[in-house]
């Protein structure tokens, strides 16, 4: 065993250990960016998104240092693990126990592409245009050269020579890296058809092939270029400078990494706000459509957060840090986007090793078929004799119409597509997987308050137990909302910071999960909470005498060893709750309320809203074992929600949708659809697109494997020369493409 070397040094070796030790499910990972293949060995057998989403982050994080500093040698950590590096793979384990190594499953994953992805897709999409370009000029020369009866041959072969060097520039590269990997895909098969025309003198339909199989994939990364541009134009609002103002008042401008959460930053009309943050002093109104869709200016005073991203209209105010950069709500919506570009959908991981498989199998086929061809049917095996096309001229015709080029694009094209119209929406879909699973859900279960209610709450009234002593129950429950990001806190510390009040300290806090908090304030134990707390004990009775506040209206007890009292909470329903719950109703789904809150604020809001089902005063885990029983009964349930109280159920849903990238980050983690915009009307579009992008895939796939079917059948009979299979092979994948493109100019 080696001793430790500066590999153990090495950041990247460093975050990959890091990364296996959080990763408690994970036993080892093997790492070789040469390859740009990473897999994972876990003794579970299904895939699990959360692990792929991960690992995307990682991945994204180690990209560039990977190949700067390739780690070499074999060594055990200071923390226990194995870290082995030879050629160009590194794998690092928790045991190399041969009988545990014997449980593992390995599992690869999607390695994730540089960024500059606009950038890259346009420059490559438009070389591969000219390619295909100068090929189509090529092969129109030589067949009008051709029909010239004194033209020189040279000149003809030499114009379906360009032809065929430009139509399979690109595919002799794409195929060329794969076949140093032991590999052969759709690139190599085209190729090896147009050399096999050119060999039995077949120039034109050689160059055809490949001018038509260019311009296909000219017009494939032309999409991709397309859905890269959508995506991208919601990242540029990233800042990259931010003013601060140092404590003697002195003025710097530095780059945004460099920010400190804690400092103070100085933000002028029409500047971005850099970061996350708190106003301490000015006034002035933010644009934050960039996050929520809405071009309504949202007013900011002291105490009001302000988002990364996000523009300042019309006031200079400072804004104390609260997150950093790396961590603010732009940049967590970017890696979202950023990272669902490689998460693959279950029917494309599906199609990738299909068409893995299905290319060897078709190399295997069309050999035994020109065998067959040749030594049974006797045909010729090169010449064309008595109007007979030759046993080589069928094979070839086969393989190009069997080759699987429309099959591999049919799902990720519409996957891809999907993705980019939904961000631009204010829909991300958090990976392929979450497009595909969301048209499949047949029960909605939503939170009420931030969700079917705007979650804007307003505090309409305090008041105190024995009376006149409003403004200490007021002190108390500022002093304990602020360790807490409950929108109920939110809307409790916003009103206190309004009201001047600066919070005690707060000894002791404890947050118990849908049931209120704990502290102690000078040294005396505060709770606050629901009124649920005084139902079963010594206040039984006397709760009993105090009225329920309005369905609309939301209580917040405070008790202390001589002080009860509450705060009145107002909060309104969203405008289009109804009807998207009664559209939801009109396709078959059922909708259901699950909240904490008490029964007849619930059933006021049910009531008006029209929803099918409340559950109300339940707690977290009550929500989880309802869409556990959901499930068991054979439901596909959506969570919808926007809380930490919400994390746990959104984790037990088929499929997860957060409401708002200003959630809680608890609920932002757990979802598999951000609806951005903060609108429960999102939810009704992302279900349509996701139906309809579903829609899309089975006709792609339709289109391609029945392209494949019939004209590999009339191929084998020899029914059709290489030109018509061409025609229909790159045909198919040209309508494939067209077709996925569709989604990008749907409308809601």
């Amino acid at each position: 065993m080696a001793k430790m070397g500066k590999d153990e040094k090495s950041s990247w070796v460093i975050d990959l250990r890091k990364f296996l030790r959080d990763q408690k499910d994970i036993q080892a990972i093997k790492i070789s960016p040469e390859t740009h293949t990473v897999s994972v060995a876990t003794f579970a057998k299904d895939q699990n998104t959360a692990l792929e989403d991960s690992l995307q982050t990682l991945l994204n994080s180690l990209e560039k240092e990977l190949k700067a500093n390739p780690a070499k040698g074999t060594h055990l950590s200071m923390d226990g693990l194995w870290v082995h590096s030879r050629n160009d793979e590194t794998v690092v384990e928790k045991t190399q126990c041969p009988a545990v190594r014997s449980l593992w499953t390995w599992r690869e994953y999607e390695w994730p592409s540089e960024e500059n992805t606009v950038e890259d897709s346009e420059e490559e999409w438009k070389f591969m245009a000219l390619m295909a370009g100068i090929c189509g000029v090529a092969l129109l020369a030589g067949a009008l050269t051709g029909l010239y009866i004194a033209a020189p041959k040279w000149l003809v072969y030499l114009l379906y020579s360009i032809a065929l060097i430009s139509g399979g520039w690109d595919a002799a590269g794409d195929a060329f890296q794969k076949i140093k990997r032991g590999q052969l895909d759709i690139h190599f098969l085209m190729l090896s058809v147009a050399l096999g025309a050119v060999a039995i003198g077949s120039w034109a339909e050689g160059a055809l092939l490949l001018f038509l199989f260019s311009l296909s994939g000219a017009l494939e990364h032309y999409a991709e270029h397309r859905t890269h541009r959508e995506i991208d134009s919601l990242t540029r609002a990233a800042p990259k400078t931010a003013t601060l103002v140092d404590e003697d008042g002195t003025v710097v401008v530095l780059p945004v990494d460099s920010v400190l959460s804690g400092q103070i930053l100085r933000v002028k009309p029409d500047e971005l706000f850099p970061v996350d943050g708190e106003v301490i002093s000015g006034k002035t109104a933010s644009d934050e459509s960039n996050l929520t869709g809405e071009a309504v200016p949202v007013e900011k005073m002291v105490g009001d957060p302000v988002y990364s991203g996000t523009l300042n209209l019309w006031g200079v105010c400072d804004i104390r840090v609260v997150r950093l950069a790396a961590e603010s709500s732009l940049q967590r919506i970017i890696r979202l986007i950023q990272n669902a570009q490689h998460l693959r959908a279950p029917s494309q991981r599906f199609t990738d090793k299909f068409g893995t498989k299905y290319t060897y199998m078709i190399l295997g086929i069309t050999a035994g078929y020109f065998l067959f061809s040749w030594l049974v049917l006797g045909l010729s095996a090169f010449e064309k004799e008595a109007g007979e096309f030759s046993a080589f001229y069928r094979s070839m015709t086969f393989l190009v119409v069997a080759s699987p080029c429309a099959l591999v694009l049919s799902i990720p094209s519409a996957i891809l597509a999907a993705i980019a119209w939904g961000a631009r929406k204010g829909i991300l879909f958090r990976g392929g997987a979450a497009i595909e699973k969301l048209s499949e859900v047949d029960v909605v279960a939503m939170d009420k308050t931030g969700t079917l209610t705007q979650g804007d709450l307003s505090v309409t009234g305090v008041e105190s137990f024995p009376e006149g002593r409003s403004d200490e129950v007021l002190q108390l429950a500022f002093s304990l909302e602020t360790y807490s990001n409950h929108p109920l806190a939110r809307a409790i510390v916003n009103y206190g910071k309004k009201e001047g009040l600066v919070p005690e300290e707060v000894d002791d806090f404890q947050s118990f999960s849908g049931k209120g908090l704990r502290g102690q304030v000078r040294d005396e134990s505060i709770f606050l909470g629901r009124r649920e707390l005084m139902e079963s004990g010594p206040l039984s009775d006397w709760i009993k005498k105090v009225d329920e506040p309005p369905p609309s209206v939301t209580e917040v007890w405070v008790f202390q060893k001589d002080l009860i009292g509450r705060i009145l909470l107002e909060d309104k329903i969203r405008d289009h709750s109804k009807a998207t719950l009664a559209r939801l109703r009109e396709v078959g789904i059922k909708t259901m309320m699950l909240t904490g809150d008490r029964r007849s604020a619930a059933d006021g809001v049910g009531e008006a809203i029209g929803i099918q089902e409340v559950r109300s005063g339940l707690l977290p885990e009550d929500k989880v074992q309802i869409i556990k029983e959901l499930t068991e009964a054979g439901h596909k349930v959506a969570m919808v929600g926007d809380g930490v109280n919400d994390a746990p159920s959104l984790a037990a849903a088929y499929v997860a949708v957060s409401m708002g990238a200003r959630g809680s980050d608890a609920a932002l983690e757990q979802s598999e659809v951000v609806l951005m915009n903060d609108k429960i009307e999102k939810f009704l579009t992302a279900f349509e697109l996701s139906r309809k992008a579903k829609s899309i895939i089975r006709q792609n796939l339709v289109i391609s494997l029945g392209t494949v079917l019939i004209m590999a059948g009339a191929a084998l009979f020899g029914l059709i020369p290489l030109t018509v299979g061409v025609f229909a092979h790159e045909g198919s994948t040209v309508v494939v493409v067209l077709n996925s493109l569709r989604l990008l100019m749907g409308r809601e």
